[in-house]
């Protein structure tokens, strides 16, 4: 019969003195073992919780850029809003009468402008005369005495203001009374 090709023999499977030597650790060597299971497995852990941080913290700032990534825009189309505003405001009855199409399209222009601005989130801050300022939504542009109004009421609004969602866009520019007494 012909000899098949067989492995070489292990020399340790065979030789059970080889197995007790190579089998012994000391208490000191299953001590440095452990220590360094348990150091590996707390940075396996760290690593796993900076994973996971990164991936929170990832989907967090695609939310935000999600939510407040047209700020620029909507900012660079409040002036045309104002200007719209400021156009119809300016109108006499005289003018309204004489160019009632052109006044009708300038009002269906600031209303679709104010439908797109209300649909990504940007909500117009409308101080009404004799609110209280308030610093978080409004800029003063100035400040007097005004009989018959108390200090810190709004005496006057310039422009309105914006929030985009939750944050200011452009505050309010009003005037402020300085008056001391009421």
């Amino acid at each position: 019969m012909a000899q098949e090709n067989l492995p070489p023999e292990d020399t340790n499977a065979t030789d059970p003195a080889a197995n007790d030597v190579g089998d012994f650790i000391t208490a000191d060597e299953l001590d440095a073992l452990r220590a360094e299971r348990d150091e590996l497995r707390d940075r396996f852990m760290r690593a796993l919780a900076d994973a996971e941080n990164s991936r929170k913290r990832a989907e967090r700032d695609r939310r935000e850029a999600e939510q407040y990534g047209g700020s620029r825009l909507a900012r660079d189309l409040l002036p045309v809003f104002d200007n719209l505003k400021r156009a119809l405001d300016a109108a006499s009855d005289e003018t309204r009468a004489g160019a009632s199409a052109l006044i009708e399209g300038v009002e269906l222009t600031l209303r679709e402008l104010t439908n797109v601005l209300t649909k990504h989130g940007v909500a117009p801050i409308e101080p009404a005369i004799g609110d209280s300022f308030d610093p978080q939504q409004h800029e003063a542009m100035f400040e007097a005495p005004l009989p018959g109004t108390k200090a810190g009421q709004i005496i006057q609004v310039m422009s309105v203001g914006f929030l985009l969602h939750d944050r200011l866009l452009r505050p309010a520019q009003v005037g402020v009374s300085s008056n001391t007494a009421g």
